[in-house]
């Protein structure tokens, strides 16, 4: 907090908050914090989809239907109006979060808004944010300093004067240069006007720190003839903010070997995962990890079961001691369980006494959710087979009763009855849900998976091959398509499709694994070969190689 601005019971306070360059991973615990608890939120246009996930759903966000970061030239101050909007929200009482691209320290107009509260005795405090001219540079693999603790010097193109120019281009100092595409070029000029070797490196970065990002090597003398070679430009985008970095640390040779983001396996894909939110959670973070940008699609809906007095009489054996344990295969059993419990005025505490059983670390975790700490979950590999591998054989001497509750989908396969069978337990095999094809996907997702817009499908059973094509139409013959088994891929196939990738395992995980193995190996393909990495969505239809077997 401000320590010498007095505290006015009628005034709010603002949090004026650096949400960093644009990867959401960059925002601070403290950013997290201050927009959990904020009554209204002013951001960047830039910024608003980062930092509002973190704010709560009743959240007042005056500028969110008029920000159109594409309408906003970059040289000019975003939210004209802020400072208005924030002393109004706070002399209501309200708890404002102020939230800027960067680092609020480095931006002009937010300074005036600090000095606008400090004069009318508003209580605000500041959250500092990555800054983009140091982030970015990170992020394409271009240090800033060395061991020789070389002078940096940060520009901004928009204000800096003929002195500015004259005394970086007259120094060796690394010099970070924030300016837009399309007077990346003229900057250089200034440069070399003041002193700088033409053939001096630098490196351009746009949409640095997003999976949009892309970064071109050249040298002051020739950035201009690089990013028309590129067809960068002339663009339409040349408005949009850019990192330029000068210097011996931007050299290409240097770059190749740090240049840890964009060359991610599956750097700026586009995945189609065929799964609700809730249930490709881990599976998405794996891919983001990969450099990916996951698109969840469900292709199935739940419904409850068309007779629910099998599952009504296995609620009431539970609560009445007939079974030794229940397995739960899905979050969905689990959802339907509570459902059902809620019904009856049950909670979790008559799972008492109960052994209970989780497919897998989604499933372990709505069951927490619910309150219940399962006592088993696979060891190895989730799912029926990887839960057979780890269930103990019933055993009379030490297990009173002798079966199990397994409430599932009325498609789910016989693997783990039949397992359990053999094992000596009796298990009562009851329908908790049932799967039905989701409602099509939004007339631009539908496009999007038509027309090639996706680079990869994850299909992770036969039914989501099925679906999928059902309610969206059959992807397009650039999307790489990756299957997590055998009977899977024969689906694809019987629907036209020509698989790409095999999972070695029936596992996302390891199916989300075997699609990084197979960009890296194109990846380095297009390396060998020095064509430039392009994803699958940048090629044209007929210019496809034929996929690996």
């Amino acid at each position: 907090m401000n320590p010498t601005a007095p505290n006015h019971s009628a005034s709010g306070q603002v949090t004026f908050l650096g949400a960093g360059p644009g990867d959401p991973g960059l925002l601070t615990l403290r950013a997290v914090e201050a927009l959990a608890s904020a009554d209204v939120l002013i951001a960047d246009p830039q910024v608003l989809d980062v930092v509002r996930v973190h704010a709560r759903a009743q959240v007042d966000t005056p500028l969110q239907a008029s920000a159109d970061e594409a309408s906003i030239p970059a040289d000019v101050p975003a939210l004209r109006d802020t400072a208005n909007l924030v002393m109004a929200a706070a002399r209501a009482g309200k708890r404002v979060v102020r939230a800027v691209t960067g680092d609020p320290g480095l931006d002009g107009y937010v300074a005036e808004e600090m000095l606008a509260c400090a004069s009318e005795g508003i209580v605000f405090e500041v959250v500092p944010g990555i800054a983009a001219a140091v982030g970015v540079p990170a992020y394409a693999g271009v240090p800033l300093r060395d061991a020789q603790g070389t002078d940096v010097r940060f520009i901004d193109a928009r204000s800096a004067d003929a002195r500015c120019w004259s005394e970086v281009g007259a120094s060796d100092a690394t010099a970070v240069v924030s300016t837009t595409l399309d007077s990346v070029a003229a900057a250089a000029g200034e440069l070399v006007s003041g002193g700088r070797k033409p053939d001096t490196p630098m490196t351009v970065t746009v949409a640095g720190t997003t999976t949009r990002q892309r970064t071109w090597t050249a040298t002051l003398g020739s950035v201009a003839q690089v990013l028309k070679a590129a067809k960068v430009l002339p663009s339409a985008d040349g408005g949009q903010p850019v990192i330029a970095v000068v210097g011996e640390r931007s050299a290409a040779a240097q770059r190749d070997r740090l240049s840890w983001f964009e060359s991610k396996p599956l750097f700026g894909w586009r995945v189609l995962v065929p799964r609700t939110k809730e249930q490709a959670a881990s599976l998405s973070d794996q891919l983001v990890s990969y450099g990916a940008v996951p698109h969840e699609v469900p292709t199935i809906a739940v419904e409850p079961p068309r007779t629910p007095q099998q599952m009504e009489r296995a609620v009431k054996g539970l609560v009445t001691g007939r079974y030794e344990w229940i397995a739960f295969t899905s979050v969905n059993a689990v959802k339907a369980v509570r459902e059902k419990f809620e019904e009856y005025g049950l909670d979790a505490r008559a799972f008492a006494g109960i052994k209970v059983a989780a497919v897998g670390e989604q499933t372990a975790k709505a069951l927490v959710a619910f309150g219940v700490k399962p006592d088993l979950v696979p060891s190895g590999e989730q799912s029926a087979a990887g839960l057979l591998e780890d269930w103990p054989p019933y055993d009379p001497v030490f297990d009173p009763i002798d079966r199990v509750f397994l409430p599932r989908a009325d498609i789910a396969t016989e693997t783990l009855v039949a397992g359990l069978i053999e094992l000596g337990w009796e298990v009562d095999d009851v329908t908790a849900y049932r799967t039905v094809r989701a409602s099509p996907p939004p007339a631009e997702t539908r496009e999007a998976i038509k027309g090639g817009g996706f680079d990869a499908v994850l299909f992770t059973s036969s039914s989501t091959v099925r679906n999928l094509v059902g309610i969206a139409g059959k992807p397009h013959n650039v999307t790489v398509i990756a299957c997590i088994g055998p009977a899977t891929a024969k689906t694809a196939e019987e629907h036209g499709l020509r698989v790409d990738v095999m999972s070695p395992e029936p596992s996302v995980h390891k199916l989300a694994e075997a699609l990084a193995d197979f960009g890296a190996a194109r990846r380095d393909t297009a390396l060998e070969a020095g064509d430039p990495v392009t994803r699958p969505s940048e090629r044209r239809p007929g210019s496809r190689r034929r996929a690996r077997s």
